[in-house]
């Protein structure tokens, strides 16, 4: 009886890593927190105001999605293809009653509608930003904000620049340049 017990107990503990970090992966990559000072700093930079609309791809955990509802008083999108992360955050909403300006949506960030952002919110590899580039482009609305964390857009030119958090804004439709073209505009 207990041979069956941990035999249940392991394939439960096998589905759970399976879910939790494999799906995520098959999409990009796994999911990768950063810290909540960095989001602050992240949101402070993009100028999320009261009522906006945010979007998360790639959500995680939720920690972005809680930070802009209950600190800036933001509506907040969650995209996520883990149905464990999807889960996870539903709790956490549930847990925080903020349930009213939080949506969780089990998806493929590469394929998300994203038409009602006023600000997206993207912590990316070089290689997803390259594939991400042409559905934000395709998709985002004229003024709305993208704000990357750690990576940058190469043929865009960001708007701002944290180079302390390494945090980078763009706003839509993208400027045609590099960051290079940023840092000798603001060098002159």
């Amino acid at each position: 009886m207990i041979v069956l017990i941990v035999d249940g107990l392991s394939i439960l503990f096998l589905v759970y890593v399976l879910l939790w970090f494999i799906v995520p992966v098959v999409y990009g990559r796994r999911s990768i927190p950063t810290t909540p000072g960095r989001i602050r700093a992240a949101l402070k930079l993009a100028n999320l105001q009261p009522d906006e609309v945010l979007y998360d791809l790639g959500a995680g955990d939720g920690r972005v999605l809680l930070i802009a509802a209950r600190e800036f008083g933001a509506k907040a999108v969650g995209i996520e293809a883990g149905p464990l992360h999807c889960a996870w955050i539903w709790l956490r909403l549930a847990a925080s009653g903020l349930g009213d300006q939080i949506q969780i949506r089990w998806a493929n960030v590469y394929k998300a509608d994203l038409h009602a952002a006023d600000v997206v919110f993207v912590y990316a590899t070089s290689a997803e930003a390259a594939r991400l580039a042409p559905h934000l482009e395709r998709q985002l609305k004229q003024g709305t904000r993208l704000v990357s964390i750690t990576t940058d857009f190469p043929e865009w030119e960001p708007a701002a620049l944290d180079d302390r958090d390494l945090i980078f804004v763009y706003e839509m439709p993208p400027t045609s340049g590099s960051l290079t073209s940023y840092m000798l505009k603001k060098a002159n």
